[in-house]
């Protein structure tokens, strides 16, 4: 799917979202330049895959949040995790690095992956902002919305309080 495509689809689904273009940003550091014309949530993204065996697993944590990603896995029930390769994101959502979205779920097989939204996210007011396939734009979405949209493409993401956590 492309980025005009995924738009289309989320407007299709009734979902209203404001996309940004911008230069292309590849880190959360480099994202925070532009929150003066994205106002509300922010989000880092973490492709990972099973350290053993199959699997594969999105965590949408907020862009501050500082975590082990096993402590992470282990509160998800997922095994121990380790970071995807650029072949396997490629492969598995359809996007390079520095793209990584929870909105590239669109791009995999209905319930391919394990998926963890940071409660800071799911219950954020207002926007929450997302890649749109590309690190060239970010849509901003109500949270509920983005909830909605992956659970009808066969997408459940688990919302974790990590706040109640202790991850690092």
């Amino acid at each position: 799917m492309t980025p005009e495509t995924l738009l289309q689809a989320l407007a299709d689904f009734g979902i209203e979202a404001r996309t940004i273009h911008h230069p292309p940003v590849f880190t959360v550091a480099e994202s925070q330049a532009l929150r003066g014309e994205l106002p509300g949530a922010h989000s880092k993204n973490l492709f990972l895959r099973a350290a053993k065996g199959e699997g594969f697993f999105l965590a949408v944590l907020e862009e501050h949040r500082q975590v082990s990603v096993n402590a992470l896995a282990r509160a998800a029930g997922w095994p121990k995790v380790r970071m995807g390769s650029a072949e396997e994101l490629r492969a598995t959502l359809g996007v390079e690095p520095g793209s990584v979205t929870p909105l590239a779920l669109v791009n995999a097989a209905p319930g391919s992956l394990g998926v963890v939204l940071d409660a800071a996210l799911a219950h954020a007011p207002g926007l929450a902002w997302f890649h749109p396939l590309v690190n060239t734009a970010s849509t901003g979405l109500r949270p509920p919305d983005l909830l909605r949209f992956l659970a009808a493409r066969g997408h459940v993401a688990r919302v974790l309080d990590l706040d109640a956590m202790a991850l690092a």
